[in-house]
């Protein structure tokens, strides 16, 4: 079987592959032939009956659990972005994804920000494999390939009941290639604000693969540019120094001298999104406030990147890591921002346990 199953590529287009097209969703939670929206609204048989599940708070519930082998092709969903017990449903939301009997998860994120939505808001993302529109409509394109057994995981920490919407697209085939390797997204956050000390993005990835993406939600607790550090790959027997080292956030990301432009004698943020990267947000005020509060807030910072036409490929081991390093205009010094981000790449299994996952509320921005 080719590769060709992967959606990136125009060029295989028209080839037939051998698969049969399956979808699941609230109208058709196990993605059975012939089997969606029989569920009866008002209006009758099969007209909307299941549009949606509720999420109970504290509750965990399996959206998808396909036997394979196959390989899911899309996704989509979502769900309001807060309530009247809470402002970050994006943050108390976490998405988790087993492969093959795994116990623990490949994929565990809070959702806002496995779509690139930091920072507990909605805003929109126009890239390659991931993709929020109006009005929080979250969708991904990264292929996931599975050769047993594909569950994926929802579980609220909100203090409310939440509609959730969502479609699962996926194909079944008869065999995966050998080489094909396994999707996982990890989640992170550092309380270390010890100047000089590195963020961690992942760490401790064993085995063979290939690393496809980042996403950063920076959070600057101080003035002036913040995005001079370095972002850095330790693969495969690195120790003190780094195989691939950037020259900067903003270069890493695509952007250069500090994303702004003079505008009216000032110098304004220019956001922007682009198929491989993006710096999508950019807000001094809480978008996700109270009506009770003042939408004052520390300067907030979402960035995308994507390592799809240039992976970066390890047969063992895998670090990456982003400096806090700032610039007052007359020198360099060492920041202590607050940082979270998502990695995202490919591997042979079994993967290394991941961190614990904070607590909600140990998620939410500041």
């Amino acid at each position: 079987m080719s590769n060709d199953y992967n959606g990136f590529s125009l060029a295989s287009i028209a080839h037939l592959p051998k698969g049969r097209s399956r979808s699941i969703s609230a109208e058709n939670p196990n993605g059975a032939p012939g089997s969606g929206g029989k569920e009866a609204s008002g209006l009758g048989a099969g007209r909307k009956g299941r549009p949606c599940l509720i999420l109970k708070p504290g509750e965990r519930v399996t959206i998808a659990e396909i036997d394979g082998p196959g390989v899911i092709q899309s996704m989509w969903m979502t769900f309001p972005q807060k309530s009247s017990k809470g402002y970050y449903a994006p943050s108390d939301l976490v998405l988790r994804m087993y492969w093959d009997h795994e116990e623990t998860p490949s994929v565990e994120a809070p959702l806002g920000d496995f779509f690139c939505n930091g920072f507990g808001a909605r805003y929109n993302v126009n890239s390659l494999p991931i993709v929020v529109n109006p009005v929080g409509g979250m969708n991904c394109y990264f292929p996931m390939p599975f050769r047993r057994k594909a569950v994926i995981t929802v579980e609220s920490e909100h203090a409310a009941e939440l509609m959730f919407f969502y479609q699962i697209n996926y194909m079944l085939v008869d065999e995966l290639p050998e080489d094909t390797g396994y999707f996982h997204a990890q989640w992170r956050r550092e309380h270390d604000f010890t100047p000089g000390n590195d963020f961690t993005i992942i760490d401790n990835v064993r085995g063979r693969g290939k690393y496809v993406g980042t996403f950063l939600a920076w959070t600057a607790l101080g003035r002036y540019w913040w995005g001079e550090g370095e972002v850095k790959f330790y693969m495969d027997g690195d120790t003190e120094y780094p195989t691939i080292c950037g020259t900067g956030v903003e270069d890493y990301f695509g952007g250069a001298w500090g994303f702004t432009e003079v505008e009216n004698g000032m110098r304004i943020e220019q956001i922007y999104n682009t198929p491989y990267l993006g710096y999508p947000y950019y807000a001094t005020v809480d978008k996700t406030m109270s009506e009770y509060t003042s939408p004052d807030s520390v300067p907030m910072h979402g960035l995308y990147r994507w390592h799809i036409a240039d992976p970066i490929l390890f047969e063992q081991q895998l670090r990456v890591t982003v400096q806090k390093i700032g610039n007052d205009g007359l020198r360099l010094y060492e920041r202590i921002d607050d940082i979270a981000s998502v990695a995202y790449w490919y591997q042979t299994e079994p993967h290394a346990p991941f961190p614990t996952l904070p607590s909600a509320e140990a998620r939410w921005p500041r």
